[in-house]
């Protein structure tokens, strides 16, 4: 079996950087459908964190239907939430908890627990659809999860002043990850930014998630950069040292917390595909011998990417296959197109 694995879509996103509503992009995308077996949409799918869920689903369906059409009947594809669409499984959360019911490493969530995951379900088809969370497993020691989880472990609760969320020392349940305490940075980066007006709002967001996606203390040094007036892009040296630094670290210590057993974990959440780009692959290993891939995105950033092309470590079009027997593979599938067509 062939496997797609893609993360990071970010559809309907207030900026209109989610390259998916690009026709060269897509076609792209579909193109790459007709090889595989199964597609993994591995989290932040739509863009639901802005405070915008009507435009940003209005924007998301038509995106959705082309990329069922293109699977066809036949053909599978697997949804996993993300932190930007967690509103999604939300409601199938509480009932789980109120209930008394674990939350595995794949649980399978019910197309029906919302009126919105209905709807991408709907969108999806004729291909089958499954909902998964906060994982799925896609072949006898390879696990993948959106990786929202990590960002407990990159902002350390006194480091912005926010009670944000811990989970207990040594092993960790999803359970609590899920229940720890406050806001995640994400949650508080789009609820600040939802509240602004777009003028002040949009630059705010992009700053914050730039932070969080080269993989540092997201508020503090968003704070610095749109405070300065001047948001420049940061360097690719620049961006992967912060990633071996604070990514690769938190990615590691989810594993080690929540003890799957696995051979190969594959991650989405910080927007850097890999390994790739020359990168050290034994890095990619910090927790014994499991070895971390990471998905990439599908957004265009123009404060990562400017005066960039591709190959680069944050270019979207980023993708991850898997297939029986080889380790996990990170692709970038946008590399070649023009890349004036993506920006």
């Amino acid at each position: 079996m062939r496997t797609l694995v893609i993360s990071d879509l970010h559809l309907g996103v207030r900026s209109g950087h989610d390259v998916l509503r690009q026709p060269a992009a897509r076609q792209l995308l579909l193109r790459e459908l007709q090889d595989v077996d199964r597609l993994v949409l591995l989290g932040d799918t739509i863009e639901l964190l802005e405070g915008r869920p009507k435009p940003a689903m209005r924007a998301a369906l038509p995106v959705l239907r082309a990329i069922g059409a293109g699977l066809g009947r036949g053909k599978e594809v697997v949804v996993v939430l993300g932190n930007h669409d967690h509103a999604l499984v939300r409601p199938w959360l509480r009932s789980q908890r109120a209930g008394g019911r674990r939350l595995g490493y794949a649980s399978r969530v019910p197309l029906t627990s919302s009126s919105a995951l209905r709807a991408v379900a709907a969108a999806l088809k004729p291909a089958r659809v499954q909902v998964r969370y906060p994982g799925v497993w896609l072949a006898d020691g390879v696990w993948a999860t959106h990786g929202h989880y990590l960002d407990r472990h990159l902002m350390p609760a006194s480091s912005t002043g926010l009670l944000l969320g811990r989970v207990p020392d040594g092993r960790a349940t999803a359970e609590d990850y899920e229940h720890a305490a406050g806001p995640s940075a994400a949650a508080v980066q789009g609820l600040v930014a939802a509240s602004l007006p777009g003028v002040i709002g949009e630059p705010l967001d992009r700053a914050a998630g730039l932070a969080r996606r080269a993989s540092t203390i997201a508020l503090p040094l968003a704070a610095r950069m749109f405070g300065a007036g001047t948001l420049a892009p940061l360097s690719a040296g620049a961006l992967g040292h912060q990633f071996r630094r604070s990514g690769m670290p938190a990615m590691g210590e989810v594993v080690k917390r929540i003890g799957v057993k696995a051979d190969h974990v594959i991650f989405g959440h910080l927007h850097r595909a890999g390994p790739r780009f020359g990168d050290h692959v034994p890095e990619w290993s910090p927790v014994g011998d499991v070895h971390l891939t990471n998905s990439g995105c599908w957004v265009y950033e123009p404060l990562l990417l400017a005066g960039s092309n591709p190959p680069h470590p944050y270019w979207p079009g980023g993708a991850v296959v898997v297939e029986d027997g080889e380790a996990p593979r990170a692709v970038g599938l946008l590399d070649e197109l023009d890349p004036d067509l993506v920006r």
